[in-house]
């Protein structure tokens, strides 16, 4: 028999919003109060892990820099790898990299050529979901170096901005705002 807990801890209550950051008219979903909280971030890795258990990954792919956060522990508590999806010029040795496009210009990605073996089951993090171009083009990258990406997991999705419609692989959103 499992415990239930009768009132869940709403995570939501440890996510600050910050307006007009990094520029007028964005409001910004701040993790970092829900990080800080020891009770708050083992409740949110306990059930980012449960989903992503299902989907038996060998390797956790985090995009820089907050994917880091989620996806390097949870790949410890899960027993698999990890790697990490980077801008130009942060990562030692070959690297394999994609550009893509963004609302307001363009971005580039890159991993190490060696992170991941051809086949491996991939699940890929980061803190937020807003248009879904990061994320996509993320997906686009693991795949060009042969991973099998099985899904993908967010701390905080921005429904309203339809970025979930770029993504042709399941994803999990801990915790979603209509804005």
């Amino acid at each position: 028999m499992s415990f239930q807990d009768p009132q869940p801890l709403d995570l939501k209550n440890y996510i600050r919003e910050i307006p007009d950051f990094p520029k007028p008219g964005i409001l910004f979903y701040d993790i970092s109060t829900l990080i800080r909280s020891p009770d708050a971030w083992q409740v949110a890795t306990a059930r980012l892990a449960r989903v992503i258990a299902a989907w038996q990954p060998d390797i956790l792919a985090g995009i820089e820099s907050r994917g880091f956060l989620t996806a390097a522990p949870l790949a410890l508590r899960l027993g698999c790898g990890f790697t990490m999806l980077r801008k130009p010029g942060k990562l030692p040795g070959k690297t394999i990299s994609l550009k893509y496009g963004l609302e307001y210009g363009e971005d580039e990605l890159h991993i190490q050529a060696d992170a991941i073996k051809p086949g491996q089951r991939v699940v890929v993090l980061d803190d937020l979901l807003a248009t879904g171009g990061t994320l996509a083009a993320s997906i686009d990258l693991l795949r060009k170096v042969g991973a099998k990406v099985v899904g993908a997991s967010v701390l905080i999705e921005l429904a309203d901005l339809k970025g979930r419609e770029k993504l042709d692989v399941p994803l999990n959103a801990l915790m979603t705002y209509d804005e």
